[in-house]
């Protein structure tokens, strides 16, 4: 039987529902085109709850995650509250990539393009980690069911 979720986390789904249906126009031009990146084997999902933030577009499968600011950013308390976020989204084992909404709004392939790279830079470096602790080989064959001492 499932463990009944906390109130927090039925926050954490209403704000992630909220946002998802308030999405800035360049939320909507990104989602609406990340698909033309050929990622098999990730998958993006769009408002995502990780630790006390919500990343804009997130893949866990790679740990990759987009933020999209807008003009605000720029200001320095918002600058400031962006780098804290961005270490801890770091520290979860996410790398993070942030474009402004206009050039997602204007250079839409350059930005499809950033995310393609960084995309196949992920998974580079999830291939030689997980190959560099490669399961060892089994030294023979464990013995036939029922035999034995």
């Amino acid at each position: 039987m499932a463990k009944p979720a906390s109130p927090l986390d039925r926050f954490r789904r209403s704000n992630a529902r909220r946002l998802r249906a308030t999405l800035t126009d360049a939320e909507r031009s990104l989602w609406r085109h990340l698909w033309r990146i050929p990622i098999e084997g990730t998958h993006f999902r769009r408002q995502v709850p990780i630790g006390r933030y919500f990343a804009d577009f997130a893949c866990h499968q790679i740990g990759l995650v987009i933020e999209l600011d807008g003009s605000q950013h720029a200001e320095d308390l918002a600058r400031r509250y962006d780098l804290a976020r961005t270490l801890v989204l770091e520290a979860a084992g996410y790398k993070v990539i942030r474009f402004w909404n206009h050039e997602v709004l204007s250079e839409l392939d350059a930005v499809l393009d950033t995310i393609f790279a960084a995309v196949e830079e992920q998974q580079a470096a999830l291939a030689v980690s997980s190959a560099s602790h490669p399961t060892p080989d089994l030294r023979s064959d464990p013995p036939p069911q029922g035999e034995g001492v």
